[in-house]
Order: structure tokens, then sequence, then C-alpha cells
């Protein structure tokens, strides 16, 4: 099926399966079922067959599913069968935090520069990384055709970043800052904003 017609709700929860899958193989388990899977993650196992069913046929009745198959499939849907490159702007106390993060690369994503426009920062290491001046952004992004970015910038500067960013040729954004962005209709945005969680959740507590 054309990732235009997969629901967008479908979509965000393959890499869940990814992860639960990734998991059992760590724990050396062969072979699971869609209701091992639904028990997991809080999902039907009528739910996890319709949603894998949108993009093939993976597992057999009564014999379930090839774990290690099974993670390569998904991985290939999700195109983190090969690492993608990754720029991070902002080398905050959180742009640092990301960037001395270990678990992006065994997952698909590889952080490969770091940009502010702090003076004081410029020159000095994020991590493995030296931070470079967000005035050459836009030529190095261009230069390493690289096509993901995570923006750890304060709110007030993220609108800028970000059409800076697009202009570059970043195709997809992950935005750390405690704020919405305007990009193109073709450039994906996903945010990280634990405050939101944290609203959402005290929602559910007793007073």
């Amino acid at each position: 099926m054309s990732p235009d017609h997969v629901p967008e709700i479908v979509v965000s929860r393959i890499p869940l399966y990814l992860r639960a899958l990734s998991e059992m193989k760590a724990a050396q388990r062969e072979i699971t079922s869609s209701q091992e899977l639904g028990d997991r993650l809080g999902f039907s196992s009528a739910q996890i067959r319709k949603d894998l069913s949108q993009f093939g046929e993976f597992g057999k009745q009564g014999t379930g599913y090839n774990v290690s198959f099974l993670i390569e499939q998904l991985q290939r849907i999700l195109k983190v069968d090969q690492v993608w490159d990754t720029a991070l702007v902002g080398a905050g106390d959180l742009g640092h935090a990301v960037a001395n993060y270990g678990g992006f690369l065994h997952r698909g994503f590889r952080i490969v520069m770091v940009f502010d426009n702090a003076p004081h920062k410029i020159g000095s290491q994020a991590g493995p990384f030296t931070i470079q001046d967000t005035a050459v952004m836009e030529e190095q992004i261009r230069r390493h055709g690289i096509k993901i970015a995570m923006l750890t910038t304060p709110a007030a500067a993220a609108q800028d970043l970000a059409a800076r960013l697009v202009n570059a040729g970043i195709e997809a954004i992950l935005c750390y800052a405690p704020t919405s962005i305007s990009v193109p209709d073709h450039v994906r945005v996903e945010y990280i904003d634990p405050v939101l969680h944290l609203q959402n959740m005290t929602y559910y507590l007793s007073r």
C-alpha cells in the first residue's frame, strides 16, 4: 500500500511494535503472536493484525510471527533499515543531552553535526561533536545531503530556524522546542514537549 493511503495512527504504532519486537529478540525470543504483542503494548490482537495487514502478510495463522523477520520488515517499512544522518540545532542543556545520547544509532539515526548561534559555544564540544555556527548551517546541510534535523532551541528561535532548515533541504524535523512551527506540506514535523504530556496526565490525577 502507498504510504499516502496508510492512516497516520497506524504508522504511529509501527515503531511501538518494532521496539517490542527488538526487546523480544534481545531476550532470544524467536516466535511471537499478535496476542503477545497486544498484551505488551495494550492493544488488541485484532488491531495489531489489522495494522500489519496494511503493509502485507508477515505471519501464518497458528504459527505466529518470526521475530527477526518481522523486525526486518518493519525496519524496511519505516525506512530504518539504513542509517539516517541527522543535524542537531541548539546546543543548550537539552542539546548537549541529545548529542550525548547513545540510543539513536542502533535504531537508524546518526547525529553528524551540531549548530548554535551563541559565540561562546561555537567551537566547543557537545558530546563528540564540535559545535558549528548556525551561519554555516544551510551550507553544511546541503553539502552533506541531510534530510532530518532535531530542534532543541528556545521557542522564540524555532520558527526562523525551521524555515532555514527547510530551505537547506530538510524534510523531517523533530522539534523539542515548546511551540508549534509552520512548514510546507512536504515537511514532516514531530513534537516532543514533556510539559504537554505532564498536563495530559494531571487531568487524570485525583485532587
